[in-house]
């Protein structure tokens, strides 16, 4: 799940998963951050989920992908889009 919060130059999306699927340490990967695995890793929320917060530029668009323990690479289902493997995101 995506959830945005408009500010004045940027975008705030926090990116949320289930807290145990899948299981084990995810990130979330994009064009973002360069694709680089553990630069943004989900943690746990107190309402049970995992999430981290992503400051991107107002009105920009997004690849990205989530990477979980086990090289295992998956999509976000919410996302508004997909561009090949990956989900896709405009804020």
């Amino acid at each position: 799940m995506l959830e945005r919060t408009p500010r004045k130059d940027r975008t705030e999306v926090t990116f949320v998963l289930p807290a145990d699927t899948p299981a084990g340490t995810v990130s979330v990967v994009g064009d973002f951050n360069d694709w680089q695995p553990g630069v943004h890793t989900l943690t746990p929320r107190k309402d049970g989920n995992r999430a981290v917060m992503v400051a991107l530029p107002a009105e920009s668009t997004h690849s990205f992908r989530y990477l979980a323990a086990g090289d295992y690479w998956f999509n976000d289902e919410n996302a508004e889009a997909q561009d090949g493997p990956n989900s896709r995101l405009h804020t």
